[in-house]
C-alpha cells in the first residue's frame, strides 16, 4: 500500500506561537488531504496528497490558540465566531476525524484549558432540577423551530432506511418506529410505557397502528403539549388509549408494563444515573415483557477518553448528556437484570438523516431568522448537525436499537 505523504510545507514565520503549533501538528496528517488557506492568504497542504480532500479557510489566527486551549470545543466556537470557514464542513469534519489519533492534542485540548468546560458539565448532572433546565435549554427552543427542518412525523432521531438511503425519510421514521414497536413485542391491548415521548410520534402509532394502551412521559412542556395535540386530532377509541404526561421517569410508578419504548433518551441521562435508569425500566417492566431502548453509542476504544473530558456537544447543545459504550449499555443492563435479546446497529442511516437535517435547516435560514435566532445561533446548529454527521460516518458513534428481556 502506498503510504507517501505530501512534504512539509513550509511553516509562515510570521504565524503566532500557537499557529505554529497547529500547523506543526496538521503535519502528522496521513489519511487524506488538507488545504489550508492561510489569513493573510497563500495556502499549505497536508496528508497523502490524495482523496477524501477537505479545505480550511482561516480568517483569523486565533483559531489555532483556541483549538489548542479546548480541542472541538475551542474549534467550533472559533466557528460560531466566524474565524474560519469551509466549502464543505462535514467533509472537514470526517478528513480530521479520519486522522484522530494523529490530531489527539488538538480535537482534545489541553488539560487547563478544558477544565473549566469539564467542571461546567459537572455541575450540569442530571438531578431531577437539572434535568428540567437541560432539557429545556434543548428541547424547548420552540416547536415552530423543530417543524421547519424536521419531517413530517416530528421525529427528532435517527430514521430506518433498510439499506435504502435514497427513500423517503418520513417512511424511514415510521418504519424506525414500528420496529420499535415490533421488538419490544407490543401486541393489540398491551400496555406501553415510553420513556421520553418526544413529539408524539410512538404514541401515535402506538394507539392507531398497535392497539396499545400507551403511557408516555417527557419533561419537556414543549414537547408534550405539541404531542398531546397530535393524539387529540385521533379518533375517540385510540385517543382514550393514551396518556401523555409531563413527569420524570424516576418518578414513574404505576407499573408492571407489557413493553417498554426509549428512543434516544438515554444519552440525556448522564453516566452517574444509567444504573437508576436501567433499575427503572427493570422495575416497571412485567417478568418476561420486552423494552426496545434506541441509543446513540460511543465506540468502547473511545469511552474512557470521552468521560474524562467534555465535548462540544455537552457544552452548547446537550447539557448534561453522556453517551455510553455498546459494552457500558450492556453491563448496566444485565447489572439490572436485564437480558439484551436483540440488536440493530444503523449508524450510516444516522448519518444520512442529518444530512438531510441539515440541509432543510440551512433552507430555512430566512425563517429560523425571523424566529429570533441569530447568525451565530444557525453557525452554532450546522456546526452541530455537521459534527454529529461526521462522527456517524466515520464511526466514532453509532445508534443501535437493543432489545432488552426481563429475566
Amino acid at each position: 500500500m502506498n503510504t507517501t505523504t505530501l512534504a512539509a510545507p513550509t511553516l509562515p514565520r510570521h504565524a503566532p506561537a500557537a499557529a505554529r503549533s497547529v500547523l506543526r501538528l496538521l503535519q502528522r496528517l496521513r489519511h487524506g488531504t488538507l488545504t489550508l488557506q492561510l489569513p493573510e492568504g497563500g495556502t499549505l497542504s497536508f496528508g497523502s496528497g490524495r482523496a477524501p480532500a477537505a479545505t480550511l479557510v482561516l480568517h483569523d489566527w486565533a483559531v489555532c490558540a483556541a483549538t489548542l486551549k479546548s480541542g472541538d470545543i475551542g474549534f467550533a466556537e472559533a466557528y460560531v465566531d466566524g474565524h474560519w470557514s469551509t466549502p464543505d464542513l462535514a467533509a472537514l469534519l470526517r478528513l480530521f476525524l479520519r486522522n484522530r489519533r494523529e490530531l489527539e492534542d488538538v480535537i482534545y485540548g489541553s488539560w487547563w484549558g478544558s477544565a473549566l468546560y469539564r467542571l461546567r458539565h459537572l455541575l450540569r448532572r442530571n438531578t431531577r432540577a437539572n434535568s428540567r433546565r437541560n432539557i429545556h435549554a434543548h428541547y424547548d427552543l420552540g416547536n415552530d423551530f423543530y417543524r421547519l427542518w424536521l419531517d413530517e412525523t416530528m421525529n427528532y432521531s435517527s430514521a430506518w432506511f433498510q439499506d435504502r438511503r435514497d427513500g423517503d425519510l418520513a417512511q424511514a421514521q415510521r418504519a424506525k418506529v414500528r420496529r420499535a414497536l415490533h421488538s419490544a413485542g407490543v401486541q393489540p391491548g398491551a400496555r406501553v410505557l415510553e420513556i421520553g415521548c418526544g413529539w408524539g410520534a410512538l404514541a401515535e402509532m402506538a394507539v392507531a397502528e398497535f392497539g396499545a394502551r400507551y403511557s408516555g412521559v417527557t419533561i419537556s412542556t414543549e414537547q408534550l403539549a405539541w404531542a398531546q395535540a397530535r393524539i387529540a386530532q385521533l379518533g375517540p377509541q385510540a385517543r382514550a388509549r393514551a396518556e401523555l404526561r409531563l413527569q420524570d421517569y424516576r418518578d414513574i410508578a404505576d407499573g408492571p408494563y407489557d413493553a417498554i419504548c426509549s428512543i434516544e433518551m438515554i444519552e440525556a441521562v448522564g453516566r452517574e444515573y444509567w444504573p437508576v435508569y436501567f433499575q427503572t425500566l427493570a422495575r416497571l417492566l412485567r417478568g418476561g415483557g420486552r423494552a426496545c431502548i434506541q441509543s446513540i453509542v460511543i465506540d468502547d476504544a473511545l469511552f474512557e477518553r470521552y468521560i474524562r473530558s467534555t465535548d462540544f456537544i455537552q457544552q452548547y447543545i446537550f447539557p448534561g448528556g453522556c453517551l455510553p459504550s455498546p459494552a457500558q449499555f450492556r453491563r448496566h443492563a444485565a447489572e439490572a437484570g436485564l437480558r439484551v435479546v436483540d440488536e440493530l446497529a444503523f449508524g450510516a442511516d444516522y448519518a444520512e438523516t442529518l444530512r438531510r437535517w441539515r440541509s432543510r435547516f440551512l433552507a430555512e435560514r430566512s425563517r429560523v431568522l425571523q424566529l429570533g435566532f441569530d447568525e451565530r445561533f444557525i453557525r452554532l446548529w450546522e456546526f452541530y448537525l455537521a459534527y454529529c454527521e461526521a462522527a456517524f460516518d466515520a464511526g466514532s458513534i453509532d445508534v443501535v436499537q437493543y432489545t432488552l428481556q426481563k429475566e
